[in-house]
């Protein structure tokens, strides 16, 4: 279950709800993540979820927080597709509807654990970060200082494809597309090159782009 609260700084409410192993804890591990005003808890069942996120709820109260309603969603992973059949979850007055993903820091999370719709994403925003920058990228003032083009494309369009990469399982099909992604920012950079024989303007192979760029390639 995923909750937004209204306010900030829920760690004197997160820290307050007793830690026991029925309810907090999943196979060794804490089942409550929390960063800002944004709360992930986990549950083996829909009965411990709720016990979980009700004690959540009433710690905060104390404080003054109120749970964004609207905001907060459940989510069940499961190999079984029936799982979980109930469409919403209320706890505390208040109704959750279940979803299929939602995103937490930024990261999408889906009941199938998708790797590849977290890479769809990345690429979408990738694209947009690419678009923003693109101009800068073929410029003629830098034609020359190709260094300062691959560094922009490093810092700030690489970081963005990249978020949350360590925690990927790459398929052949998925690095492809990162590759593509890649190969269509470095002809921007490097542009296209004359034929020696033919006088043609075309575009650089793919092992040739490698050659120029001459640094680990994306999916490394």
């Amino acid at each position: 279950m995923f909750f937004r609260y209204e306010q900030v700084n829920c760690d004197d409410a997160i820290k307050s709800v007793q830690v026991n192993q029925d309810g907090w804890k999943l196979n060794g591990t804490h089942q409550l993540l929390a960063y800002a005003d944004d709360v992930n808890i986990l549950g083996g069942s829909i009965h411990s979820l709720k016990e979980n996120a009700e004690s959540l709820v009433a710690a905060t109260k104390e404080i003054g927080l109120e749970v964004s309603a609207d905001k907060s969603k459940y989510m069940v992973v499961s190999r079984d597709q029936n799982a979980g059949r109930i469409h919403s979850v209320r706890v505390d007055n208040s109704t959750f509807e279940r979803v299929e993903e939602f995103k937490y820091l930024g990261t999408t999370l889906t009941k199938q654990n998708s790797i590849p719709e977290e890479i769809k994403s990345r690429l979408r925003s990738g694209n947009a970060c690419y678009n923003s920058v693109q101009n800068l990228l073929s410029s003629r003032l830098l034609s020359k200082n190709l260094k300062t083009k691959i560094r922009v494309y490093r810092t700030i369009i690489l970081p963005v494809v990249l978020y949350g990469c360590e925690a990927w399982s790459l398929t052949w099909r998925e690095e492809r597309k990162l590759r593509v992604f890649e190969n269509m920012v470095l002809r921007r950079i490097f542009g296209p090159r004359k034929d020696d024989v033919t006088g043609e303007w075309r575009r650089l192979h793919n092992e040739k782009l490698n050659d120029l760029y001459s640094s680990p390639n994306i999916c490394r």
